[in-house]
């Protein structure tokens, strides 16, 4: 017993380095093949700004290559790479910030897509999945039907339109809500109440497009699955015993539907510091969504890296705890 479940642990975890050593190497190629390079594209964008257009510009460029290592062989380049992220955890400068580190823009972004898009995927799976049972349990209903057709028509709808729809109302028709940024210019960063008003009346909007979408999204899985779960044999036989409603979902069904959407959650976590990016484009939030997106216009070749590279950390450690906590969670598992 003990044997099988140390080997599944191992298993586990050499799936998860080598599925993390592919992905960054594919990434890394990927992008350093793409044409154009973000030196040159910055020298020429400062060129078309200012209206000028020198030979020193040549020379420029090349000095900088050679400091950022660009002007090496593309092998040589992931070689140098790969040991200074395995022995210095280091991404290397950011080439628009330069010389400000690439881990410190990233560092700075994270806990604002953290705290707004964790939040909201918690608040959205647990409305989901409560929303879900009840309508499966009731699922003959009209009101279920009704909240369940409902539920098919929103989750349809793409994030950054509903984000668009909610600007419209909320901002310019009602002006109850800022249309963007993380807190009111005005103020400096603090515990005051007026700060934290601010800081809630920011993410509001970008919170609730995610949560409007997600929980209906979360509770169409958990009717699917409730439903799947009342056919079976032990279910019936409860029923037949004359076991009262509340615990027949809370100790029968509830817990059958927990492991798939513990799965569900646990990936969508991990995805979280991706951010939705148009989400945080479209409120100027200062995220790592919105960070992507402007490393992505200036070929910030060490941003990008560092954000997939955290991007694949999180999702692969999701789901890697969520391999661990299997056995705890199904004794079938266990028996396996």
């Amino acid at each position: 017993m003990k044997k099988s479940i140390f080997s599944y642990f191992i298993n586990r975890i050499l799936l998860y380095a080598l599925i993390f050593v592919i992905s960054l190497s594919a990434f890394f190629f990927f992008i350093n093949l793409v044409p154009g390079d973000p030196v040159t594209r910055y020298i020429q964008m400062l060129e078309q700004r200012y209206g000028l257009s020198t030979p020193a510009s040549e020379i420029v460029i090349q000095k900088y290559k050679e400091v950022f290592g660009l002007d090496k062989g593309l092998f040589e380049r992931y070689i140098s790479y790969i040991k200074r992220l395995l022995f210095y955890q280091d991404f290397g400068p950011s080439f628009v910030a330069f010389p400000k580190p690439a881990i410190e823009l990233i560092l700075e972004s994270l806990p604002w897509s953290v705290g707004l898009l964790g939040t909201s995927v918690i608040i959205a799976w647990v409305l989901g999945v409560i929303l879900g049972t009840i309508i499966g349990w009731t699922r003959e209903s009209k009101i279920s039907s009704t909240i369940f057709t409902t539920g098919l028509v929103i989750s349809q709808i793409p994030t950054y339109l509903l984000a668009i729809i909610l600007v419209m109302v909320f901002t310019f028709w009602l002006n109850l809500f800022p249309m963007g940024g993380a807190y009111s210019a005005m103020l400096q960063r603090s515990f005051s109440l007026r700060f934290i008003i601010s800081l809630i009346k920011h993410a509001f909007l970008p919170s609730l497009s995610l949560v409007f979408v997600y929980v209906f999204g979360t509770m169409i899985s958990q009717r699917a699955l409730v439903i799947s779960v009342l056919g079976e044999d032990y279910i019936k036989l409860a029923e037949a015993k004359g076991l009262k409603s509340f615990r027949l979902v809370n100790r029968y069904i509830l817990r059958n539907t927990l492991l798939p959407q513990t799965t569900g959650l646990a990936l969508s976590l991990g995805f979280i510091v991706n951010g939705f990016f148009l989400i945080e484009w479209i409120f100027n939030y200062p995220g790592i969504g919105r960070l992507f997106m402007m490393a992505i216009r200036e070929m910030d070749y060490n941003v990008l890296m560092g954000i997939t590279i955290t991007t694949m950390f999180c999702v692969l450690t999701a789901n890697l705890i969520i391999e661990f906590l299997y056995p705890l969670i199904d004794p079938r598992i266990r028996r396996g």
